[in-house]
């Protein structure tokens, strides 16, 4: 007999939702993690009495009502409202781009004149939009393109605004009213004490082992578990057998400031191209913190090589045709299934992280 019913790799909210209802179902499971706590992304730490997102800023939204109430079922959120802003050599935009950004970059004050700026400026642009400037200069004209959007995009995913895909940028919001709310999502906020709250609950019925990595004892944690629910890098898992997908990975600088309020919103993103990191964060501001102290953390976009965090999959056409290799031989598999951000090399928002694990874990275990 197997001494558990699943072996989870990693422990983050994939696996997370699928170990809350393994265990509602009487189901044993082992956690495999490589870092030394459980959580993955939205793991926070205790600074000052502060929450601090360590892994970058997690603003948790979505339409979906069944994952709304199953988060909320887990601990109570806050109303905070994503409404960041951007710094253009000091001079301060409204995001995402509405009337107030129109107004500051163009003096206009109504959705008439904001749109004919933007038809006059896109006129350049005619058919289809064949990379992301032509995109984004379509959406929101050259003004707002230059200033808000190059530099970050650029510094973001390490290459030049022309050769990458237009569709990385389709869903940018755009609006014409003067709302500042990131999200169209009708739910949003932040679980009053931290994501920590929600980790511990979903892994509250598990085994745990921190600081370990599957892949170099694979055969040891197979032989425990009768199935195996795998998270991180599919290609990995494959030895690299066709290549290595690419990713992007982030470096994060953290301070403690003497100061009660740094930047007076949770994020500014820094949008020029010579400021080398692309956001601020100030962790208070997601819970509406009045502490004598504050914790800030910039965010340095970094091309990623093996040994480092992969954070964001990049889905151009070659990495699309190379993960369709990996995902092919997983669909071989028996008592492994593969999930997650990394596990389908797709980028995945924490709601929609959790409808796919709320899906396989009900297929699986009914």
């Amino acid at each position: 007999m197997k001494q558990y019913d699943y072996i989870l790799v990693g422990s983050g909210l994939y696996n997370g939702v699928f170990a809350y209802l393994a265990g509602k179902k009487g189901k044993k499971c082992l956690v495999v993690e490589k870092r030394g706590h459980i959580g993955g992304n939205i793991y926070c730490q205790e600074v000052e009495q502060i929450h601090v997102h360590k892994y970058g800023a997690h603003i948790f939204h979505t339409s979906n009502r069944e994952v709304w109430d199953f988060v909320n079922g887990l601990a109570e959120f806050n109303r905070y409202t994503n409404s960041p802003v951007a710094n253009y050599h000091g001079e301060m935009y409204n995001m995402p781009f509405n009337m107030n950004t129109f107004s500051k970059m163009w003096g206009i004050s109504t959705p008439a004149q904001a749109k004919a700026k933007i038809e006059e400026q896109r006129a350049g642009i005619t058919g289809e939009p064949k990379n992301l400037e032509e995109q984004a200069i379509s959406l929101v004209g050259t003004d707002i393109y230059q200033k808000l959007v190059k530099g970050y995009t650029e510094k973001q995913w390490g290459r030049d605004c022309k050769d990458l895909p237009a569709f990385i940028i389709k869903r940018l919001p755009v609006r014409y009213t003067y709302d500042n709310n990131y999200f169209n999502d009708r739910y949003q906020g932040i679980p009053i004490g931290g994501y920590n709250v929600i980790i511990d609950k979903l892994f509250a019925d598990c085994d745990i082992e921190t600081g370990v990595d599957y892949l170099e004892k694979k055969d040891y944690y197979d032989s425990l578990g009768q199935n195996v629910i795998y998270t991180g890098t599919i290609d990995a898992y494959y030895g690299y057998r066709f290549g290595k997908l690419e990713y992007r990975s982030l470096r994060f600088e953290t301070q403690c400031l003497d100061e009660e309020n740094y930047q007076g919103v949770a994020v500014v993103n820094y949008t020029a191209r010579e400021v080398p990191y692309t956001r601020v964060i100030e962790h208070k501001h997601f819970e509406f913190g009045n502490q004598k102290k504050t914790v800030i953390t910039k965010e340095y976009p970094v091309t990623w090589s093996e040994g480092m965090e992969p954070y964001y999959p990049v889905n151009d056409e070659a990495n699309q045709a190379l993960y369709q290799k990996y995902a092919k031989l997983s669909q071989e598999e028996t008592k492994v299934k593969f999930g997650g951000r990394l596990g389908e090399y797709k980028y995945y928002d924490m709601d929609k992280v959790i409808e796919s694990a709320l899906a396989a874990a009900r297929s699986e275990l009914e």
